[in-house]
């Protein structure tokens, strides 16, 4: 086995402690030294190197009557980086921007209009100000093609087609992802919504639309063509579970009935992928709430072959954006902090 070279070596202690100074805030160089195991003198090497490298400064002191070097709090410098987050409905452009810390600094909203592009462009620039901008990610509706990181064909709405993502690269001077709105939906929830601290879980969304996100060890898994979770397609050839789940097919549905659906719905995707947890998402499965998660729950237990708990989705307010800013600022921070051990 080949040891780490000294370079690859400071990489991924950097990588380390600004992790940490993400994951607590403000840190001491002992508590450093005691969270990572490293030595006294590597510690102060890495401190100093990022200090140097504009990635951290002194916050603060400790510990109330102490002073000194061992008492001075170092914290992530916030503004380093800037990201941006879109999430594009039928009628509404919505976009956040946020420090690489995770600090929101700015919002914007944007009515749907004919040049798609040109909408998105100038509500990340009323959001970002005068920040640039490292990464910015955009929750598509329907399948992204993992080849090209463009939309793939066939998508069914107007504004949705491929070559929109090149068109957005020629306007905002940022790197620029789209994903699937729903995956970005998992991606929030496996960070702080209802499936958090899960390594397996799947998203039912029940919205406008119908789809799904397949989180399996740890990981979003998007399928060779990037169709991985688009559940609505399941069913017979004259009825399909986007059919029997959109917001027009639901709307008048007593509980049970919905329940049923969804139950329906679910089960092919427990039965499959044994996730262990389905998180239901989307205006539908908000407006029923836990009484929905349980009866859903009560009617997988009755024909699942494996056990699964149901958890209605733990963000109500917009997990699509909150997803995209997080993927970006996983981007952003890879690109400034290094991947390190990553």
């Amino acid at each position: 086995m080949k040891t780490a070279t000294p370079q690859l070596a400071r990489a991924i202690n950097d990588r380390l402690a600004l992790d940490l100074l993400l994951e607590r805030g403000p840190l001491t160089a002992p508590q450093l030294r005691a969270l990572t195991g490293l030595s006294r003198p590597t510690v102060s090497d890495l401190i100093e190197r990022l200090q140097v490298n504009g990635l951290i400064g002194i916050t603060g002191e400790s510990g109330g009557d102490r002073r000194g070097p061992n008492a001075r709090l170092y914290g992530i410098v916030a503004d380093r980086a800037f990201v941006g987050g879109v999430d594009v409905r039928r009628d509404v452009v919505n976009v956040t921007v946020a420090d690489i810390v995770g600090g929101i600094v700015g919002e914007a909203t944007r009515p749907i209009g004919e040049n798609l592009p040109a909408l998105v462009a100038e509500a990340l620039t009323e959001a970002a100000g005068s920040r640039p901008l490292h990464a910015v990610v955009i929750g598509a509706p329907g399948m992204v093609d993992p080849q090209t990181g463009d939309l793939a064909a066939g998508n069914a709405e107007p504004a949705w087609r491929p070559g929109l993502l090149p068109a957005l690269r020629t306007l905002v001077d940022a790197p620029v992802v789209m994903e699937n709105e729903v995956n970005l939906a998992a991606v929030a929830e496996q960070a702080t919504g209802a499936a958090a601290g899960r390594d397996d879980f799947v998203l039912l969304w029940l919205d406008d639309g119908v789809g799904a996100a397949v989180v399996l060890d740890g990981r979003l898994r998007r399928g060779a063509s990037g169709g991985a979770g688009e559940i609505g397609f399941l069913g017979r050839l004259d009825i399909k579970v986007c059919d029997l789940l959109g917001a027009q097919a639901v709307r008048g549905l007593d509980l049970p009935a919905l329940a049923d659906r969804v139950a329906t719905a679910a089960f092919t995707l427990v039965a499959v992928l044994d996730p262990g947890l389905v998180v239901l998402g989307g205006a539908t499965s908000l407006a029923g709430g836990d009484p929905l998660a349980a009866l859903v729950a009560e009617r997988l237990a009755e024909v699942s072959p494996v056990p699964v708990h149901v958890r209605v989705s733990g963000i109500p307010d917009n997990p699509v954006l909150r997803g995209a800013v997080s993927t970006a600022l996983s981007i952003a921070r890879d690109a400034v902090f290094g991947q390190g051990r990553r």
